[in-house]
């Protein structure tokens, strides 16, 4: 049976809602970490140990860690002693739960959507000149989960996660906060069709944008980047 730290709640009862469940980990892991007011530098955990806790596959449990890791909420110490701590809270951090807290406020959608737009470029950018070959290697996978996702929620879910792996690679902590939390804010927003037949097009437009996206930051050729993204903005 799965336990309950005395560091917060149970993480346990994951639903199969729109965000995955590695998502929704890393939810209640913040969610964790914030409500028990946890001071940077105090332990969270271990892998094994959140991995024995919540029932759930070693993979998705790294995967929520990595999350939380790319936002600036968790620091990852290897060796002997190490494990999950809460990491420094930085303005990166706190301008994070900024966004967070305004979600519900009218408009928000088209703020996100606004704002994005405008950081795609420098994101992208960013990310054709510091990709690695690693880099590199997981947009391709991330781009093939966007082709083959079974359903609509799978798209955008595949979607979602390609743009926040692009936005790990550049190196503007700040822009990356912000781009990251528009994210959330769409993918609770996401447009859908009725029409299987426009959506099915939809689908292949999208798919082929982003196709040339990753090429572009895959080649470093910044030129190209920048007009992926103007057809990125214009197509969505």
């Amino acid at each position: 049976m799965p336990q309950t730290s005395s560091s917060g709640q149970a993480l346990t009862g994951l639903g199969q809602g729109a965000r995955t469940r590695a998502e929704q980990l890393a939810a209640l892991l913040d969610d964790r970490i914030r409500t028990r007011g946890l001071a940077p530098g105090e332990p969270v955990g271990t892998l094994e140990s959140l991995r024995a806790e919540t029932g759930l596959a070693y993979a998705t449990v790294s995967e929520a860690v990595r999350l939380l890791r790319d936002r600036g909420v968790l620091e990852i110490r290897p060796g002997r002693g190490g494990g999950l701590f809460v990491a420094e809270r930085g303005p990166v951090v706190r301008l994070r739960h900024t966004l967070l807290s305004v979600e519900e406020e009218p408009g928000t959608v088209a703020d996100a959507i606004e704002l994005r737009d405008h950081l795609e470029e420098l994101i992208d950018v960013g990310a054709a000149r510091h990709r690695t070959a690693e880099d590199v290697a997981d947009l391709r996978a991330l781009l093939g989960r966007l082709q083959a996702a079974p359903d609509w929620d799978g798209f955008m879910r595949a979607n979602w996660a390609l743009h926040e792996r692009i936005a790990a690679i550049s190196p503007n902590a700040m822009a990356r906060a912000v781009y990251i939390g528009t994210l959330g804010h769409l993918g609770a927003a996401s447009s859908r069709f009725d029409d299987a037949e426009a959506a099915a097009g939809y689908r292949a437009e999208r798919h082929q944008v982003h196709a040339d996206l990753v090429e572009a930051i895959a080649d470093g050729d910044e030129a190209a980047v920048r007009a992926a993204v103007a057809r990125h903005n214009t197509t969505t």
